[in-house]
């Protein structure tokens, strides 16, 4: 069958994700050569496609950049949101987050231009590790150490087994492969401890390095290559 489905030709534009630009065709807001799109339609080689009448064209660059995000800056593309990781790097092209990091918290984010890396990483079923730093109110016990480990009752669910290694009377290391909304925060006060810092640093074999806060670097080539075959493919 020619061409590729329309929420894919959309999200390889670089525009959203594929689960967005889902939602942009159900509320038919995308066209293709004019007309508007119905989920499942297909778009060819040389055929306009467009968002509220913008017309969307393929990047040549796949752009994936390793962010250090500050402690106060916001995983969102909202434009009325003054703290906003968008306007804080200020990158010359459009590009958006992989997945979230709260705003009290800080370390590896991950940003690109392409929809499937988002669709890839985002899947948590294909067991993409994120690691973290983290350093908690009291002291650690063997009873919350065993627990994290074991799986914790957050959000109607129980979470996955993890990875924690202790590092300091206060402070450890957590590997998890999910990314529920303030996962380990919540996971933490399951057994009554507040977290007083969280910091990311590593997503998969991306490592936050020695990256300063509120700077960023480009990918290198074998980062982004290992990267986008391990997600894209998936996608």
């Amino acid at each position: 069958m020619e061409g590729v489905r329309v929420n894919k030709a959309v999200a390889d534009t670089g525009y959203c994700s594929r689960r967005q630009a889902d939602a942009l065709v159900s509320e038919g807001r995308v066209t293709i050569d004019g007309k508007v799109a119905v989920p499942g339609d297909r778009v060819s080689k040389g055929q306009a496609l467009a968002v509220d009448g913008e017309r969307l064209t393929e990047e040549g660059e796949s752009i994936l950049l390793i962010f250090n995000k500050p402690v106060g800056v916001t995983c969102t593309t909202d434009e009325d949101d003054a703290t906003n990781v968008i306007d804080f790097i200020g990158y010359p092209k459009r590009i958006f987050p992989v997945g979230r990091l709260d705003k009290d918290s800080e370390g590896l984010l991950l940003l690109t231009n392409r929809g499937e890396l988002v669709n890839g990483l985002m899947r948590s079923r294909y067991g993409h590790e994120k690691e973290y730093d983290v350093r908690v109110d009291r002291p650690l016990t063997k009873r919350f150490m065993d627990g994290m480990r074991a799986g914790v009752p957050i959000l109607d669910t129980v979470t996955k087994p993890c990875a924690l290694e202790r590092t300091g009377s206060k402070r450890f290391t957590i590997v998890i492969t999910e990314g529920m909304n303030l996962q380990i925060r919540r996971m933490c006060a399951h057994f009554g401890y507040g977290v007083v810092s969280l910091k990311r640093v590593r997503i998969h074999d991306i490592v936050l390095g020695d990256l300063k806060p509120g700077e960023y670097r480009k990918a290198t080539r074998d980062e982004k290559r290992r990267l986008f075959a391990l997600t894209v493919n998936e996608a």
